[in-house]
């Protein structure tokens, strides 16, 4: 394993919300509305002090909170489907990333809404996550505030079932069956045990699938989000294994130790022989540009631009394991809603 692993930290929860009532409706996109709602419940739970960066950062959501919520989850069909709700770019004041497993969108009584919580860099803390994140879950189940409760919405309409805590592959019970494990604790580093991240002895992969949509344009250059006219992905934009490598760097600036570390920084985290294989590879790589399969634009309504599968059996092996880390870390902008992540087979 990479000596740099160890510096990241990250506390991975699965949490298993049971809908209580006959039918519960997600949000169409239901990352931006755990962000809003948990986002506001803590907001104004916290002390002023405190509550200032929480209440800073969802200011910038006031005109998605008019469009977004309690509307329809179908897409217009008397227009062209667009992007005519634009997320913003602001997220929580932690890091943190709200990723929804893919599945359906109603749900029966006794029914499972699944969904995972990454609190990555200064705020991988489980009592943290005991004293400010789950007491706003625990009141977003059962709030009657007609600001988030309306006809089916999920909100108020909820048993915290389970939450889980990754050590490595396995998941680990917070909660079980609605009942908190005082005794359990998390710690920053748990979810790297076992994970190997060694490079394939003989190349066996074939795709890259992406499970949420991504946008590796870096922020400064960043573009209208609407998706080109013909629907396919422009070759700037393509995810090519140089790009990738390189919104990786981008990644570890932010989960590594120190504040507002830009990608410069991360190198010296690398040992010489792992900073010479990414540069060669990067290097490399760069002008190459995969074949893709099926990359179309994001749905309507979700962040990111661009969603579908590419094929991978030209990627060079080096570049696995390092996929590996990026599929757990989120790659590009908008990680915080899930964007940036896939699987590889």
């Amino acid at each position: 394993m990479w000596s740099f692993i160890e510096q990241i930290s990250l506390i991975r929860y699965l949490c298993l919300w049971r809908v209580n009532r006959s039918l519960a409706r997600l949000p169409r996109c239901l990352p931006a509305e755990l962000s809003l709602v948990l986002g506001s419940i803590i907001a104004d739970r916290l002390p002023t002090r405190e509550a200032g960066p929480w209440r800073k950062a969802l200011a910038a959501w006031s005109g998605y909170q008019g469009e977004g919520l309690n509307v329809s989850i179908e897409p217009p069909t008397d227009r062209p489907v667009e992007k005519s709700i634009t997320l913003p770019e602001v997220a929580w004041p932690i890091e943190t990333v709200l990723l929804v497993y893919p599945g359906k969108m109603s749900y029966g009584q006794d029914e499972l809404i699944l969904w995972e919580l990454k609190l990555l860099g200064n705020r991988a803390d489980h009592s943290f996550f005991l004293e400010v994140i789950l007491p706003a879950m625990e009141e977003a189940s059962r709030t009657n505030n007609p600001r988030w409760h309306h006809q089916r919405s999920p909100w108020g309409r909820f048993d915290i079932d389970s939450i889980y805590a990754a050590r490595g592959l396995q998941w680990e019970p917070v909660v079980k069956g609605g009942r908190l494990d005082l005794r359990y604790r998390a710690t920053p580093n748990q979810w790297a045990e076992g994970l190997t991240f060694e490079t394939p002895a003989e190349p066996r992969f074939q795709q890259l699938t992406w499970l949420t949509p991504f946008d590796l344009t870096p922020a400064a250059d960043a573009l209208p989000p609407s998706p080109a006219p013909d629907g396919k992905i422009p070759h700037s934009e393509r995810p090519t294994v140089a790009r990738m490598m390189e919104a990786l760097i981008t990644r570890l600036a932010v989960v590594l130790p120190g504040k507002h570390n830009t990608p410069g920084d991360v190198w010296p985290h690398f040992t010489p022989a792992e900073k010479t294989t990414l540069q060669e590879m990067i290097q490399q790589q760069r002008g190459r540009s995969p074949r893709v399969r099926e990359i179309r634009p994001a749905p309507a309504y979700e962040p990111g631009r661009w969603i579908g599968r590419q094929n991978i059996d030209k990627f060079p092996p080096a570049s696995i394991p390092y996929l590996e880390l990026a599929s757990i870390l989120h790659l590009g902008r908008q990680t915080h809603f899930g964007c940036g992540t896939f699987m590889i087979d």
